[in-house]
């Protein structure tokens, strides 16, 4: 049973950083793409970024490319995701996602993803 923990969110002034973290089990870590997605209040999940196999495989959407940085660590089974530059457009509830971007449909039933956790960017 896939089983995916996020944690490190919070709340942040415009401009500041935050780390979040992903521990996952139940399934092979080392052989799967991960990915993050998120959710705003109202509107429908966003892909953010996914890591494949290899460490420097790594894609972003384009609203975050260039600030937010994804990384995994296999003998952990961890996955984070590093927010810098942070906007108030950045404020959602993110989701530490098995897969790639095409499991959108999956991400979107609940299945395959954590519960998230909330990030908030103030003025």
């Amino acid at each position: 049973q896939v089983q995916l923990v996020e944690s490190g969110g919070g709340l942040v002034q415009t401009g500041g950083s935050l780390t979040l973290s992903c521990k996952a089990s139940g399934f092979t870590f080392e052989s799967s793409a991960m990915s993050w997605v998120r959710q705003a209040p109202g509107k429908d999940l966003e892909w953010v970024s996914t890591i494949y196999l290899r460490l420097d495989d790594t894609t972003y959407s384009d609203d975050v490319k260039g600030r937010f940085l994804i990384s995994r660590d296999n003998a952990k089974n961890m996955v984070s995701l590093q927010l810098n530059s942070l906007t108030p457009e950045d404020s959602a509830h993110y989701f530490c996602a098995r897969g790639t971007k095409s499991w959108m449909g999956r991400w979107k039933m609940g299945d395959e993803r954590g519960q998230g956790t909330q990030v908030t960017v103030s003025t």
